[in-house]
């Protein structure tokens, strides 16, 4: 990497640790990238809650003061050989901690300015544009039925009626349906996101007939607790054509109305559609609804102050239901668009350290030498980015910045990523190659690969990786795997055995113990075997673990928790959208870590 394309990079890391706003004028920003359209409206209390970015480290105190630094140039240091395996060197100034190498690995940890690396809830907009199930796909590729996954929402969970998830499907691609058959019970749709607290949240969604008999309604959920412990902003369609809101609060199984509007229409007909958003912070809400054809109201239709002690954080989601007397049932709730514009988590995962990672040319041979003492005392003072300045630059809300790298002139080499491109059903197969992210074709030493058409700033979890120990920090990379083990393979299971370095800690036979994270450090690969499924010998791609990411640090709960690209997050996240990002449990990566390893 060239000296210039090092400082534009730096200038624009430099911006993450302000805010992960707009990079500085050193640095080559790029176009921001699309976001969700959001409807014009009136200013909401909302809205200064969760704005700003959704990701960002930040420094404690002065962000270049070298203070921290400065102690470790001065004077004799000293190394010795710490107990344990691998084998580690640490090196000190008197009482202080200048640095732990570890032998056969390139890392080496410092003690740096302290930063704190935090990461809140993102804004998504679910259009629905997938199949679930995708009746085109043989039975046994077709996801049970439902409303499968949003982008970067996490999973729909559906359930009630007495047919259960067969109700629920998007069987034309732009209609989420939940089948009413029967008066007995609401039939919910949440994303499995629990902690949203303050958020600007709506939905659109109409029903294929007018109700006779008796009305049938749908609500946008909020501090979603369960079927009996939510609120709700519910829109009830009356036999006349009518329209009314109401807001609710159900709480252990009994509901609280709270306020009401209407009629907001008359000669409402079947298929028009309304949307709902809800614009919540602290205790005040406010509602507004109106015919999704036509413009937001500048003033809300209803506001409300409460706030229910279980109820500060839960799920968004809709309900649909068919009220006592509704006499032409099935009667079909499409729902058309569902979009968090902004949210806040109600405890966003924070990791606060003063632990930088910074690799050497080569893999330290154990020996403390007047050549390595030279380079860990050139660290003394620098801000240069390191492991996690780079790891950061990929999470939501990070600027996009060119490349001034001749081999990706043009091409982001840093900015918010994606996962991956969703196949009919939604899903975001494997694919996203560092490289596929720039956009560009690369000749690695085994042999060349053209970028996944799609796949633009889209990283999975082994390129993730990539794009971090080898693009940016000169790890050395294979299309596939390299038997000498001095370049990173392409795919996470080849990580295991084939990853330049050393093993940390691993898993103990076929579900052995989980392994020791006695020597854990950050900047530690975490691999897991997140589906069970063990590898086929006769295939060698085939392997037992099938993801990857970054040990970061103990957050403030005191749980150790990892960097990685993630499927349910789409893209890069250190937070827990369908399932926490810890190595501590219980919880899925917690119980399928298989092993550490240090690059």
């Amino acid at each position: 990497m060239t000296d210039t394309s090092r400082r534009s990079l730096l200038g624009a890391l430099g911006a993450l640790t302000v805010s992960a706003a707009v990079p500085p004028a050193a640095a080559t920003a790029s176009p921001a990238r699309a976001t969700p359209s959001t409807p014009a409206a009136s200013p909401s209390p909302a809205t200064a809650a969760t704005s700003g970015p959704r990701s960002s480290m930040t420094f404690t105190g002065t962000p270049y003061d070298t203070a921290a630094f400065a102690r470790s140039s001065l004077g004799e240091l000293t190394a010795t050989v710490l107990p344990g395996t691998p084998v580690r060197t640490e090196i000190r100034h008197g009482g202080q901690r200048v640095a732990v190498l570890t032998k056969g690995a390139r890392t080496v940890l410092l003690p740096g300015p302290e930063r704190t690396f935090t990461e809140n809830k993102q804004s998504f907009t679910d259009v629905f544009d997938r199949l679930v199930p995708d009746p085109a796909l043989p039975p046994a590729k077709r996801l049970k039925p439902g409303w499968g996954t949003s982008p970067s929402g996490g999973t729909w969970s559906v359930y009630g009626g007495t047919s259960g998830d067969t109700d629920f499907g998007v069987h034309t691609k732009g209609a989420a349906t939940m089948l009413l058959k029967d008066t007995e019970a609401g039939r919910y749709a949440t994303l499995t996101d629990d902690g949203i607290s303050d958020a600007d949240v709506n939905c659109v969604a109409a029903f294929d007939k007018v109700p006779t008999g008796n009305a049938c309604s749908f609500a946008l959920l909020f501090g979603y607790r369960g079927g009996g412990a939510h609120y709700r902003a519910r829109l009830s369609f009356t036999t006349k054509g009518e329209v009314d809101l109401r807001v609710e609060k159900v709480m252990n199984g009994e509901t609280t109305l709270l306020a009401e509007a209407g009629p907001l229409a008359t000669e409402v007909r079947a298929g028009d559609a309304w949307r709902i958003r809800v614009r919540r912070k602290g205790a005040k809400t406010q509602v507004t609804a109106w015919p999704a054809a036509g413009a937001e109201p500048t003033r809300p239709t209803a506001e409300i102050e409460d706030s229910e002690a279980g109820l500060r954080s839960g799920r968004v989601g809709v309900r649909g239901f068919a009220s006592p007397g509704c006499t032409n049932l099935p009667v079909t709730l499409i729902t058309g668009r569902f979009e968090v514009t902004a949210a806040n988590w109600e405890t966003p995962p924070s990791v606060t350290h003063r632990d930088w990672v910074r690799l050497l040319d080569a893999p330290f041979d154990g020996e403390w030498t007047p050549a390595v003492e030279a380079i860990v005392r050139g660290w003394a003072g620098s801000m240069a980015p390191d492991v996690f300045s780079y790891a950061m630059m990929f999470l939501p809300g990070a600027p996009g910045v060119r490349g001034a790298d001749p081999r990706v002139a043009g091409a982001d080499v840093l900015g918010e990523a994606g996962y991956g491109k969703p196949d009919s059903q939604g899903l975001r197969p494997v694919g996203a190659d560092f490289h596929d992210y720039l956009e560009r074709p690369w000749t690695f030493p085994d042999q060349t690969r053209r970028p996944e058409d799609g796949q633009r700033g889209n990283l999975d979890c082994s390129g993730y990786v990539r794009m971090v120990y080898g693009f940016h920090l000169g790890v050395g990379m294979m299309a596939v795997k390299d038997p000498a083990k001095k370049a990173l393979p392409r795919k996470s299971g080849a990580m295991v055995d084939f990853a330049p370095g050393v093993r940390v800690a691993q898993r103990t036979g076929s579900g052995g113990s989980a392994p020791d994270l006695g020597q854990l450090q950050p900047g530690d690969l975490v691999l897991f075997d997140v589906n069970d499924v063990a590898g086929d010998p006769e295939d060698p791609d085939a392997y037992d673990v099938d993801h990857v990411g970054i040990y970061l640090g103990l957050d403030r709960a005191g749980k150790r928790r990892f960097l990685s690209s993630r499927k349910s997050a789409d893209g890069p996240t250190m937070a827990d959208v369908s399932g926490a990002s810890t190595l501590d449990g219980p919880g899925i990566y917690a119980d399928s870590l298989h092993t550490v390893h240090r690059v």
